[in-house]
């Protein structure tokens, strides 16, 4: 089965499931919507998502709270706490707990973070799950489901590094190469966030490319039944992954997946405000004619991205074909 058919049957058995659909569950106060709580859990599983013979324990530990703060940061979300559960085969030990535990800590020194408990358990091979706690720093609201009709769509950095350098680790590539560090060390864009979160002054369309650029535009079409425009001369792209991959860096961009960057969709007065070395534009929203869909145009060439394309390219979670 396909994810989105278990999300969906989640959501069936469960009596009230309108906090389930973006990365991030948004916790009311009580007393007020513009105040609240943030909250996302991501799990890494050994083997599908890591492996530890190209990944340090230390560098493993930094990606783990990485991963669930670009989630915090793709809600314009202070990241306050995080719990940690690890379940650890025999085979790992101390060192490792130890050296995982210091990447960890330097990624909630540099954040304010602090670590709020979890759990140990052992299994078979090494299970990582992270829940991170943050607090609403915006007062509009900010969701997947909000892009509108004229908003310019605006990412914040380079895509396919990661997924680049993830080919070269499995060709037993383990250079210091600036890929290869962009798959094994990658960092929450929280700083670029809060710039946003300053900036706008309406709800706004925002995820993190963590499964792809391409996911991601689908998923802001799909939810706001919006139709995207992209201009793929304009999506940030590495000279090192134009000169490592000049065949296949173009699907490398689209679908690779871990960059986790920033994506977001705005009015263009507000754009004019951002800082055009940090914020980049690569199109526009525009109305859907018929069915929502992501039009890339690369050249003279034009790339449609519809649900047919999405299930066939995007992440596969559960290895479905």
């Amino acid at each position: 089965m396909k994810e989105t058919e278990y999300l969906e049957i989640i959501k069936k058995e469960l009596s009230d499931s309108s906090l389930i659909g973006d990365d991030c569950a948004f916790l009311p106060n009580d007393t007020t919507k513009n105040s609240g709580l943030f909250i996302t859990q991501d799990s890494l599983v050994e083997n599908i998502h890591f492996k530890l013979s190209t990944i340090t324990p230390y560098q493993l530990g930094k990606k783990s709270v990485n991963v669930n703060l670009s989630d915090l940061a793709s809600a314009c979300a202070q990241p306050l706490y995080i719990t940690i559960s690890l379940s650890l085969p025999d085979s790992l030990g101390r060192e490792f707990v130890r050296e995982f535990y210091k990447g960890v800590n330097d990624v909630c020194t540099a954040c304010n973070i602090k670590v709020a408990g979890g759990d140990l358990t052992g299994a078979d091979r090494l299970y990582i799950s992270i829940c991170a706690i943050g607090k609403k720093t915006s007062k509009y609201n900010i969701s997947r489901k909000n892009a509108k009709y004229d908003d310019i769509v605006v990412t914040t950095g380079f895509h396919g590094d990661s997924a680049g350098g993830l080919e070269l680790l499995n060709k037993g590539i383990k250079a210091d190469n600036s890929l290869i560090r962009a798959h094994l060390e990658p960092e929450a864009q929280l700083q670029k966030s809060g710039i946003l979160s300053k900036a706008a002054d309406f709800d706004f369309a925002m995820m993190d490319t963590s499964d792809g650029l391409a996911d991601a535009l689908y998923k802001i079409s799909n939810d706001s039944a919006v139709s995207v425009e992209i201009d793929f001369d304009t999506v940030p792209v590495s000279k090192e992954l134009k000169k490592l991959f000049p065949e296949t860096y173009k699907s490398l961009v689209m679908w690779g997946g871990e960059d986790y960057q920033l994506l977001f969709c705005i009015r263009p007065e507000i754009y004019k405000k951002l800082d055009k070395k940090q914020f980049f534009k690569i199109g526009r929203i525009t109305k859907p004619e018929g069915k929502n869909v992501v039009k890339i145009k690369d050249g003279e060439k034009l790339y449609i991205i519809n649900k047919e394309v999405f299930d066939q390219k995007s992440f596969k979670h559960f290895g479905e074909k």
